[in-house]
């Protein structure tokens, strides 16, 4: 079973090959791969199946910046609200693909305000109608 973060559920479907490193961005596309192919998900708190390859992960936190593990945290939670999950539940990748697809500009151009990654997914998002 994959474990994902809340704001992971909505900014992977923007993903677009590129990452912090090649053991980061080798576990990232498994990930993916596997949740495309039908891998149940399971809602998690805090670091996750992603996170658990980043550099800046030190313990169960992110320290790539000062303050930054809240902010994931609050991002994940609003994510979670958006998206109708919980913590501990279980969904299907296409499920929430769905959902993200449904988003609307505003909500997400909100959600990815100040985003580090916002570049990396501006394309993706305009492609699919979504930026």
């Amino acid at each position: 079973m994959i474990r994902l973060r809340g704001h992971h559920l909505i900014c992977l479907h923007f993903y677009r090959g590129e990452g912090y490193n090649r053991e980061f961005v080798e576990n990232l596309e498994n990930v993916m791969r596997r949740a495309t192919e039908g891998e149940e998900v399971e809602i998690v708190q805090g670091a996750d199946d992603i996170c658990r390859a980043c550099p800046t992960l030190q313990g169960e936190k992110c320290v790539a910046k000062p303050g930054v593990d809240a902010e994931i945290r609050e991002m994940d939670a609003e994510a979670a609200a958006y998206l109708g999950v919980e913590v501990g539940s279980k969904v299907l990748w296409h499920e929430i693909k769905a959902k993200v697809m449904e988003t609307p500009k505003e909500w997400l151009a909100a959600f990815c305000e100040g985003c580090d990654w916002g570049e990396v997914c501006a394309e993706k998002k305009k492609a699919l109608g979504l930026g």
